[in-house]
């Protein structure tokens, strides 16, 4: 039966407020009714607040309180069928909140009723526990939600757009108590509170560990491999939640993912952990021309700085296992088998090739001096990259050759130095000019060639420095005209001089003897020697370019005259050093001096040292003669080919002939002359 609440729903009203007054004028409360009662169907047509308030208040036994002004709307509704009196309320609700009045439960006698954006500012109902157990409605109410493991002030925000746009407000944020307080229909709390149920879980939830003992294998290489395999596209597939990683330790894989890729990683692992022969093997490299204890230690060191480095960020430093490469032998005479030529072999089998620029942890180097090899151990991919190493390394170093001539250059009053007094024009060390002159000889910038002999080159270098004068008037002397021939990086050392006895120390051999004495046999004395002379050290660094650096060290000592200690003479050595550091190209001339001395003599007459009368009988000469050592370099770089010997051999046949036969003999004993 239906009910239409117009003018006869007024009477109603009437009435039931005259049946809740006592004859005596009172108010008596009603009992509360029955939430489970029947109310039959019910409908409204355009219908009042105070009709709906009304209603409201009969269903529910409670009083309410209002303010005068409340939005103005009318309401219509239709409840079909057996409606209770708990549905009808939640129905009443809901459509006062959707026409902006809200209704605020205050205790069990009243309910309050406010404009729907007054709400959240009304102490609405705070629900304490789950809303999911609540009928929906659209009951204005509060809720304070706990996260455990999303951050409040990330996830918040993110659904302040889901929020009723007029009860609710946005959300108040305890950022220490990882908390927010929603104010909002009990129907939105509800779908709030069952997305936190599905989004605040840990990040790791869905996923099982799981552990694999390895019998054969060793866990890294096993890991390595599966990386390898499953790098990529595969490794989309797994997703990034999926990991899994060695302990050497226990040799085992950890696993973590989900249990459906589970039963995937146990098929790959299982084929994986099977016995196999040793991956290692071992080598010798015969050296030609470099040093095997030298090249060992370096190859060692860099072996050694690659696994700390690796070890150093985590990494594994042993390669994940691969099959043996089956090659040919290396025939006898030829030790030294590329790298390449084993890899060509391995693929004509069809074998796999895989490689890696990462040493292994099983590689060792040793060096075997008496063969001049080395002696290699370890994994197919170590072998390969010492080879490669080795092939770099093992050249033939570029030499070059150094012409050295010393001169001792007399300075008179007007020279300032050995170079100025020979007359040569120097530029940043190097001799660009000089003059001289000489029979069937010309001087031009320095090079020295022989007019009307077709081919020849320059002389030697000595040649060229002797061009001055005649040897009675100059003023040099040639002291010494060496030759050094030496390899890149390596030092060349040349000393012209001799040795003399110097006593170092004195010892108390504890025998009696007289005075203090040190002749006497109470003293011994060691005596050392002394190295007195011309010491030059060229160190050369030989460019690709034909660029030669030198790095020069000269070293002059002179005996300036005696000491007596202990009442033994001792020498007073004079000591002149340099160090310099010049580029030149190969052939051009390098002049260094400024190693100067002064020595003084005097003479007098037969009966000088009288006074007055060796004034007058004779004279007296003082004198302070100056010299300066001048060292010239060629520096001239070798091709290792003949034609490093045409100059060497050019000059032998300047020789007179019976000494040029001779020499040719024992270069060449074969020969005849």
């Amino acid at each position: 039966m239906k009910h239409f609440l117009s003018l006869p729903a007024k009477l109603l009203l009437l009435f039931i407020l005259f049946q809740a007054v006592s004859p005596s004028g009172k108010a008596q409360v009603a009992p509360a009714p029955s939430p489970a009662e029947s109310i039959g169907a019910l409908t409204l047509r355009d219908e009042s607040i105070d009709q709906v308030l009304a209603l409201l208040e009969r269903w529910t036994g409670k009083t309410i309180l209002r303010p005068q002004a409340l939005p103005a709307a009318t309401f219509t509704l239709t409840l079909k069928g057996n409606v209770s009196r708990e549905e009808a309320v939640r129905a009443l609700e809901t459509l006062l909140t959707l026409n902006g009045v809200a209704i605020s439960p205050l205790d069990d006698k009243f309910l309050k009723v406010t404009p729907l954006t007054m709400a959240k500012s009304e102490a609405p109902e705070l629900i304490d526990g789950s809303t999911l157990g609540l009928p929906p409605s659209g009951r204005v109410a509060s809720k304070v939600f706990q996260l455990n493991f999303l951050r409040v002030s990330e996830f918040m925000p993110q659904i302040a757009g889901l929020l009723s746009p007029g009860a609710g407000s946005p959300p108040v944020i305890f950022d220490k108590a990882n908390a927010a307080l929603i104010i909002d229909s009990v129907s939105n709390l509800q779908r709030f509170e069952t997305l936190l149920n599905r989004l605040d879980r840990p990040l790791l939830a869905g996923l099982q560990p799981k552990f694999y003992p390895l019998h054969f294998a060793k866990a890294s290489d096993v890991v390595n491999k599966m990386r390898t395999i499953l790098s990529g596209p595969l490794q989309n597939q797994l997703g990034s939640t999926t990991s899994y990683n060695s302990d050497d330790r226990t040799n085992q894989i950890i696993l973590v993912s989900d249990p459906r890729q589970v039963a995937f990683f146990d098929e790959l692992i299982a084929k994986l952990d099977v016995k196999s022969d040793p991956n290692t093997r071992n080598e010798v490299i015969y050296l030609k021309h470099a040093a095997a204890k030298d090249v060992a230690t370096i190859l060692s060191q860099l072996v050694s700085g690659q696994n700390t480095a690796v070890k150093g960020t985590g990494q594994e430093t042993v390669r994940p296992f691969r099959a043996t490469s089956v090659t040919a032998p290396a025939p006898a005479d030829a030790p030294n088998t590329p790298p390449a030529a084993s890899m060509t072999a391995t693929a004509s089998l069809g074998l796999p090739i895989e490689s890696s620029n990462q040493f292994s942890a099983l590689l060792t180097i040793l060096p075997e001096e008496r063969s001049n090899s080395i002696v290699v151990s370890g994994t197919v991919d170590d072998i390969r990259l010492i080879n490669a190493l080795v092939t770099k390394m093992d050249i033939l170093l570029a030499q070059v050759r150094i012409e050295v001539v010393i001169a001792e250059v007399t300075l008179d009053n007007n020279a300032t130095s050995g170079i100025s007094a020979l007359g040569l024009k120097i530029d940043g060390d190097k001799l660009v000019g000089f003059s001289g002159t000489a029979a069937g000889l010309a001087v031009n910038d320095a090079v020295v060639t022989r007019p009307g002999i077709i081919g020849a080159g320059p002389l030697d270098l000595a040649a060229q420095i002797s061009l001055g004068t005649t040897p009675r008037k100059t003023n040099a002397t040639i002291l010494s005209q060496p030759n050094i021939i030496t390899s890149h990086n390596k030092e060349g050392h040349i000393f012209v001089g001799e040795q003399r006895p110097i006593v170092s120390n004195y010892i108390n051999n504890g025998s009696a003897g007289l005075g203090n004495n040190i002749n006497n046999g109470s003293f011994s004395s060691n005596v050392t020697y002394k190295d007195i002379g011309i010491e030059l050290k060229v160190k050369p660094l030989i460019g690709a370019d034909g660029s030669v650096q030198l790095e020069i060290t000269q070293e002059v000592n002179d005996i300036l005259g005696t000491v007596s200690i202990g009442g033994n003479d001792q020498p007073r050595i004079g000591r002149r050093s340099t160090e310099s550091f010049v580029s030149v190209k190969s052939g051009e001339i390098i002049v260094l001096g400024g190693l100067q001395r002064t020595s003084k003599s005097q003479n007098t007459s037969r009966l000088g040292p009288i006074p007055i009368i060796g004034d007058m009988l004779g004279s007296r000469t003082r004198e302070n003669a100056r010299t300066d050592l001048v060292f010239f370099l060629r520096p001239s770089i070798l091709s290792n080919t003949p034609a490093d010997n045409a100059a060497a051999l050019e000059q032998i046949e300047q020789f007179p002939k019976e000494q040029r036969d001779q020499v040719k003999k024992a270069l060449t004993p074969a020969s005849q002359p």
